[in-house]
């Protein structure tokens, strides 16, 4: 059997673009919808993954989530048979395909692509039985295999307070700088990813009013708009802001330079406060979602600020709940 399968990821080395420059690309013409026939127990899997396809698009879901639950299926149809009748399809089927994905195809199979796998079938399973089509459910009783991602870093309250100390310090120096101590407050407020901070518009923020201050996190591609958001800024970040405006003078976007120039910012601070590897966007991004954690934010309330899909939630939730839970 072939063991092609349509890409989830750009190739290693790929230089990720920012945000705002999809406002520079051409947008993607829908693909059409096709009319299916209906669906009946003794239908080809053939004919399920196509209807499948379908109802994706009818959804709207984005062009690389089609791509990958696409690909995820038509593995299975190819390991299966095109004819396979849908009511013929056990649980002992589908653990075998996901053995056969493991041990027996020759291809290494991480642990991610596993799970993201199994999340497909049962996804694609649970539409046919919410559509009558089978009356139960055969990858429902099928777990998850943890995924063994290492946890994340994440900065302790020590080191939160050294940290903001260090860039306050920065703030008040006789050569004043106010850009390391808006990124810092910036992303324990938000949040945000690397390319969300690239792409803030200086009409993306609110700060008149420093208690109220909010951010926008907006997108200009249509079917990346579920994960724009309003989120809470914290009154130091609105206090610095001034200060950074007059310093910096950015004329559109808050800032105007290079990812790779706030990355020297957060290691210039890592070094002068002797938090090493520790200290980088992704680790603020989760010492924001631990420490709204410990603080009684709910675990949906938590995945919205991050602009996190329920799917992808099923592991970072997880995550969360080991990184901000009790000792053992």
């Amino acid at each position: 059997m072939p063991n092609e399968q349509l890409p989830l990821f750009p190739p290693a080395g790929a230089k990720p673009k920012r945000l705002q420059e999809s406002r520079e690309e051409k947008p993607r013409a829908p693909e059409p919808i096709t009319e299916t026939a209906p669906l009946y127990p003794r239908a080809s899997l053939a004919a399920a993954i196509t209807a499948y396809h379908d109802q994706m698009k009818r959804l709207n879901w984005s062009h690389h989530t089609i791509q990958a639950f696409g690909g995820d299926l038509n593995l299975f149809r190819k390991h299966l048979g095109d004819n396979t009748p849908i009511n013929a399809i056990t649980s002992e089927t589908i653990q075998k395909f996901l053995d056969w994905l493991r041990y027996e195809r020759g291809v290494p199979c991480k642990p991610k692509s596993y799970q993201r796998r199994l999340t497909t079938l049962k996804v694609f399973f649970a539409w046919l039985k919410q559509i009558q089509v089978i009356d139960d459910d055969p990858a429902a009783p099928i777990a998850h295999i943890p995924v063994t991602s290492p946890l994340p870093e994440i900065l302790y309250d020590d080191q939160i307070a050294r940290l903001l100390d260090h860039a306050r310090a920065l703030l008040h120096a006789k050569k004043s700088d106010a850009r390391p101590l808006l990124l810092v407050t910036l992303l324990l407020s938000t949040g945000i990813k690397k390319s969300e901070a690239m792409a803030i518009r200086l009409s993306d923020l609110d700060a008149a009013n420093p208690p109220n201050a909010a951010l926008f996190i907006r997108y200009d591609d249509a079917k990346k708009r579920f994960k724009e958001r309003k989120l809470k800024l914290s009154p130091e970040f609105a206090t610095t802001l001034p200060i950074y405006l007059e310093q910096y003078r950015p004329r559109e976007f808050l800032f105007e330079y290079t990812a790779r120039r706030l990355e020297y910012v957060l290691a210039d601070l890592a070094q002068a406060t002797g938090l090493g590897k520790t200290l980088s966007f992704e680790s603020l991004r989760w010492t924001c979602a631990v420490q709204d954690y410990k603080n009684g934010m709910s675990e949906d309330h938590i995945r919205q600020k991050l602009g996190l899909t329920t799917i992808a939630w099923e592991e970072d939730g997880e995550r969360l709940k080991t990184l901000a839970g009790k000792a053992l």
